[in-house]
């Protein structure tokens, strides 16, 4: 069920406010035998969704750079699913190459040799990688990471740069988070991001202790805007760990595939020991993976490790065809330019409402923010707007592009962002 209203500015058009009563009655549902009725980040409790009653619960189906609610209700999608659609939702060259796959094998007592071809495929493509270790989630794999950091060193002690997010595993926790205990994260240590005198002070205080370093490439949390490494700085860092002898781990398992198909420390010219790859890895089927230098061979190979469906093939072919037709189409090069027009397009929306639009970040992985309100709320229910219209975004996460997205796209989430700021606007 939907309202109709008109678009601010421009050619004027028809712009539904969407309402959600099937979606809610679904979550009425889903917490008799779900805890929480949604868990994670993706429930209707996290800080994203404000406010609640601007956003759908539950999805129906999904096509190219859209989905569509239980309701009926279309969404042009900058979220991409927190990630994994970096192709486009239901991308016929994946899906083909999935169920030719699954007609084969998939889940068998032994790998399928589709595993060995993903494998040298990301070995030949990922500037840092002589090797590749594949599981299902990004925290499997920083998990991995981290453990042969430790395997390769004998030392405890990680090194995360403030605000950082790798996983919910307890080790990438904090202390004060339910069912976390002090062992847990003893080891951990905290450094500023972008200042290298800080790195040094704690690679110093610390000598002989610390196993890794582990980053994402840039600074891109929630609640404030991303920040990206200052010219020269990779390298510096690169060459502390060189001189402690600490493993540098790059979690790329947000950006990867975005900005550089040869990873995001090669975009920002350097060379991780350990990279870090999911969301957008197979374009949404269910596969991580931990690429690493040849010298960390025999250290991860040393460690237990493994899952029920980790060679699970399906996922494996379809991140094949999604890296081959990632460059086919230079994706990276896509996403910079098509973020750069929406971006650029709502700072010139907000502009001509009054409003100070802060954009961060890479274009490809964009962060908004409305300067004119520092408690947020012009900025979240801006965004709600926005969504009761059929952009869907959250409040306070990154945004993403996918390769099915288009300028017509474009052109109508600046109409529904102009809409968004009329409607703010009325008493």
């Amino acid at each position: 069920m939907t309202n109709t209203e008109q678009t601010g500015t421009g050619p004027k058009a028809t712009s539904p406010v969407y309402t959600y009563d099937k979606s809610n009655a679904m979550f009425d549902r889903a917490v008799q035998v779900i805890p929480g009725g949604i868990y994670g980040h993706l429930g209707p409790s996290e800080g994203c969704y404000i406010p609640r009653d601007a956003y759908p619960l539950f999805s129906a189906r999904a096509e190219g750079t859209r989905f569509w609610d239980l309701d009926g209700n279309e969404f042009i999608d900058y979220m991409c699913g927190y990630g994994p659609n970096v192709l486009g939702y239901n991308d016929p060259i994946v899906a083909e190459a999935a169920q030719r796959q699954a007609r084969r094998e998939d889940v068998v007592s032994i790998p399928g040799s589709t595993m060995v071809e993903f494998a040298e495929l990301l070995t030949d493509t990922v500037a840092c990688a002589d090797w590749a270790f594949f599981a299902k989630n990004g925290g499997d794999v920083t998990t991995l990471a981290v453990m042969t950091a430790r395997a390769a060193t004998g030392r405890q002690r990680i090194v995360f740069f403030e605000g950082y997010y790798h996983g919910v595993d307890p080790w990438a926790q904090k202390l004060d988070y339910p069912g976390v205990l002090e062992q847990d994260v003893l080891g951990n240590i905290e450094a500023r991001w972008n200042d290298i005198a800080d790195l040094r002070r704690i690679f110093a205080a610390h000598r002989g202790e610390i196993a890794a370093l582990i980053a994402q490439p840039y600074k891109h949390g929630n609640f404030y805007d991303n920040e990206l490494p200052v010219e020269g700085y990779w390298k510096q860092v690169r060459r502390l760990c060189d001189e402690y002898g600490i493993v540098l781990i790059v979690d790329d398992v947000r950006a990867g595939w975005r900005l550089d198909l040869a990873g995001s420390d090669h975009h920002y010219g350097f060379k991780a020991d350990l990279i870090t790859f999911c969301k957008a890895l197979a374009n949404g089927y269910n596969v991580s993976a931990l690429c690493g230098v040849e010298a960390l061979r025999e250290p991860v190979s040393s460690i237990t490790y493994t899952g029920s469906y980790w060679m699970s093939a399906v996922p494996f072919a379809a991140g094949i065809a999604t890296i081959t037709r990632l460059a086919e189409i230079d994706a990276p090069a896509l996403f910079r330019r098509l973020g750069t027009e929406l971006t650029d397009g709502l700072v010139e929306v907000a502009a001509t409402h009054g409003h100070r639009l802060v954009v961060s970040g890479e274009p490809a992985l964009f962060y908004l923010r409305l300067a004119d309100d520092d408690s947020l709320d012009l900025h979240q229910r801006w965004i709600a707007e926005r969504v009761r219209r059929g952009v869907f975004l959250t409040s306070h996460h990154n945004h993403f592009i996918n390769a099915a997205l288009t300028s017509a796209d474009i052109a109508r989430t600046l109409e529904i962002a102009d809409a968004a700021f009329a409607a703010l606007e009325r008493p």
